[in-house]
Formats: structure tokens, C-alpha cells, sequence
């Protein structure tokens, strides 16, 4: 079947599903094949769950008329995508870079959204499968659309600009993230840069963080760029205040002061980036200002708790040695002489990991700490004077063992360490 006629039949049924545990009434069951699972063996669970087809691409044992059978899934889903894209003419602004995305993303879904319907990447779906969910979730009264797009070998963003067809694009910055897929720093920098790449073989726009030197760099190439930072023409600002969140003041026609809910100076970038691209689609100052001060994070990232007499600081959605230097920087500079650090080790670093952990375990030497936990062979195969544990649920049992009172906690970690389960400890 063509997309064109697959497409005929999204338009009268518009969600998509690939977990048949999610499956609603009049979804279409995209089924998905990967190392672990294979949809196509789901398709008749799917249709007796209420779907209203299904696209497989091998044979089933059953006849049904609202099977249709494609070569390639994935192939299929990325095509259908890119044919709902090129119905919009509309901006769609694609986000990457090694740290900040997320927030950076949602910082700009916030001010858009005051003058825009707008739509965007929901959580954390910014790969070869949540970026086609994300665009075909795109309704027909867009008129600005964010995409958020996260990467871990070269050829990826090329691959995800093809069927999301960016108009402008911004690149958080570029640092030592996922060097096991990339392979080195230099390869980081071409992979992220593939977006740039992309806005300059189509006539687009890239707003670049003028205090990130290989995001200046490969902005070069690109016909139309904004510019934002600290030093920057466009968007420049500065901070007044760290502690513990983040006030801003940005240079206008009159200076633009921003009280966050944001946690650590290394938040300013996206700050500003979401005032740079505000200001460009002429968005009401106020309305920016005011979205960004009542944006709240979640999910682990720069989340400010309270638990007992605790002050906790949880940026455990994942970690990287940049944003992980970052995060203890910021945190050994605000104000507290009672500090504990629970960190988990950075995953993704290939033949570099040994030596981008040695390097952080040499930072927290720099600074007085009340104590240390560090988590994870990564760290725990490095000599050192801290406290080490195999997993997060060891480390809860040693906080809830702890009874720590009136103190400052950071918690870090990549992903799959899964740090915020010592929060149990305060249960």
C-alpha cells in the first residue's frame, strides 16, 4: 500500500500506538520490531484491544481486512511522518545538543505557547521512533512546532531532519556525551552539526550559543543564524542570583529581569535561547518573562526538594562528564556548609569513561564535602577516598541509615543508574 492511501486512512483515524498495553479504541498499531520484541507476534491482541489496523510487515496467522501489510514498520511510520509534515507550512524548530535539550525544549514550548499553538516533543521521545510519533501527533491547527532530537552516533540528526523537515534549529552545545556511539569529540561536533548542515541546504534559520565555541563553529554554514549568550547581540544575559534558583537579567530596549525555578547557572543558555527564538517570532516580552518564571521542571531534572529538614537538588534524568561538572561547580558555589554528593556513574563513554570519571572524582577532591557516595563500577573501579556502592538502592539504604538532617544534597546520575530511587530513603 502507497503511504499516500495509508495516509488517507491516518487522516480518519489520527493515533498511533506501538504498545498494544496502550492500545485505545480507533488507534492505528504500528507494530514494531526490536533486539527484545516483535509487535508483528501483538497485531491480533492490538485489533481484539479496539485498533482500527494495523501495520505489520510479516505474515500473520490470521486474515483480517484491517491488516495492512508493509516491507518495513519503522520504514513505514518514518514515511507516513514526513508525507503529515509536508503538510504544514509552518515553522518547526528542531532542538539537540549534549546537555540541556529537554529543558531548553519545554523553555521554549512555554513562550510559544503564549502566542502560538504550538506543539512539541512530549518527554523524552527524540529518537528514530518518537520523533515520527511526535510530528504525527501534530494537529492541523499548528503554527509552530518544536522537536526535540537526541542522538548517539554519527548520521542520526541527518536521518531525523529528512522526515522533520526543520525550518530552524538550535544546538544546546556540544560536549563529551555518548563517545562510545560517536567515538570521539570531534565526531560529536559533526553529529550535532548535521542539523546546521541541514539548515543550510534548505535555506534555514539556526539560533546559536555564542558561548559554546563548536556550536559557533559549525553555525557557519548556515545561511540565517540568531545569536544568543552571555556576550551575545541578540539575546545576552547575565546572572543575579544562584542560589538556589536562578535570576536573570536579560538586555532589551529595557533590562528584562527573570526569576526561575531553575537550579544552577549552567540553565542560563537555555534561558536565553527561549527569550533569543520569543523575541524573534515576536512574542511579547511580558509573555516571555512571564513563561519562563512559571515554568516548573520535572522528571529529574533540576528539581528542587525539600524532604524533612533537606534540601535536595535531583538532575538524575541523566549525565554526561559536562553536565555532571556542571551540576557539582554550581553546587559547591551555593550557600550551605552541610553538602552530600550521591552520584552515579556516566554511561555511554566508551574507552574514554576511566578517564572522564578519574577527572571528576579529581573535581570533588577540589572541594569540603560532608560526604560523598559515588555509585557504579564506573566510579567504584577508580581508587578514591568516597564512599562506594554498586547501585542506587544501596546508596538508599545508606542515606536512610545516615538520618541526615539540615543539609544540602546533589543527586546526579546517567539514566540507567537510576539515582532518584534514593529518595526512597525519606519515605
Amino acid at each position: 500500500m502507497k503511504i499516500e492511501d495509508i495516509y488517507k486512512i491516518y487522516q480518519q483515524f489520527p493515533s498511533i500506538e506501538t504498545d498494544t498495553r496502550k492500545i485505545k479504541k480507533a488507534d492505528i498499531f504500528f507494530a514494531l520490531k526490536g533486539p527484545n520484541f516483535n509487535g508483528n507476534h501483538f497485531a491480533k491482541q492490538a485489533l481484539d484491544s479496539g485498533a482500527a489496523y494495523i501495520v505489520a510487515d510479516e505474515p500473520l496467522n490470521f486474515i483480517d481486512e484491517r491488516i495492512i501489510q508493509v516491507n518495513d514498520v519503522l520504514e513505514t511510520l518514518q514515511q507516513l511522518a514526513k508525507y503529515h509534515r509536508e503538510q504544514f507550512k509552518i515553522p518547526f524548530i528542531a532542538i539537540t545538543g549534549s546537555n540541556g535539550k529537554t529543558t531548553t525544549k519545554e523553555l521554549l514550548h512555554e513562550v510559544l505557547s503564549t502566542t502560538f499553538k504550538t506543539y512539541t516533543t512530549k518527554g523524552n521521545l527524540n529518537n528514530h521512533i518518537g520523533i515520527p510519533l511526535t510530528i504525527l501527533k501534530i494537529k492541523s491547527d499548528a503554527e509552530i512546532a518544536v522537536i526535540e532530537m537526541g542522538a548517539n552516533h554519527l548520521y542520526e540528526i541527518a536521518g531525523y531532519c529528512e522526515y522533520a523537515e526543520p525550518t530552524h534549529g538550535l544546538i544546546t552545545n556540544i560536549g563529551k556525551a555518548h563517545l562510545e556511539g560517536f567515538g570521539s569529540e570531534e565526531n560529536v561536533k559533526k553529529g550535532k552539526g548535521e542539523l546546521f548542515k541541514y539548515l543550510s541546504l534548505h535555506n534555514g534559520t539556526a539560533f546559536v550559543n555564542t558561548d559554546d565555541k563548536a556550536v559557533s563553529e559549525e553555525s557557519k554554514q548556515v545561511p540565517h543564524v540568531i545569536y544568543y549568550g552571555s556576550k551575545s547581540e541578540n539575546a545576552k544575559g547575565i546572572i543575579l542570583k544562584n542560589d538556589p534558583f536562578i535570576e536573570v537579567e536579560i538586555e532589551a530596549e529595557k533590562p528584562v529581569n527573570i526569576k526561575t525555578n531553575l537550579v544552577g547557572a549552567y540553565n542560563l543558555p537555555n534561558v536565553l535561547a527561549a527569550f533569543c527564538v520569543g523575541k524573534y517570532f515576536k512574542v511579547d516580552e511580558n509573555k516571555i518573562k512571564n513563561a519562563i518564571e512559571n515554568y516548573l521542571p520535572s522528571n529529574s531534572r533540576s528539581q528542587l526538594l525539600t524532604k524533612n529538614s533537606n534540601t535536595i537538588i535531583l538532575d538524575a534524568y541523566n549525565a554526561n562528564p559536562g553536565s555532571m561538572k556542571a551540576a557539582i561547580e554550581n553546587f559547591a558555589n551555593m550557600k550551605g556548609d552541610k553538602k552530600v554528593l550521591l552520584l552515579g556513574s556516566m554511561m555511554e563513554l566508551g574507552t574514554e569513561s576511566e578517564k572522564e570519571h578519574a577527572d571528576i572524582i579529581s573535581l570533588i577532591d577540589q572541594n569540603k564535602w560532608y560526604a560523598v557516595v559515588l555509585v557504579g563500577k564506573n566510579f567504584n573501579v577508580i581508587k578514591n577516598r568516597y564512599i562506594n556502592f554498586q547501585n542506587a538502592s544501596l546508596a538508599k539504604d545508606w542515606l536512610k541509615n545516615e538520618r541526615i538532617q539540615n543539609a544540602q544534597i546533589l543527586i546526579k546520575g546517567s539514566r540507567s543508574m537510576q539515582m532518584e530511587k534514593v529518595l526512597e530513603a525519606f519515605q
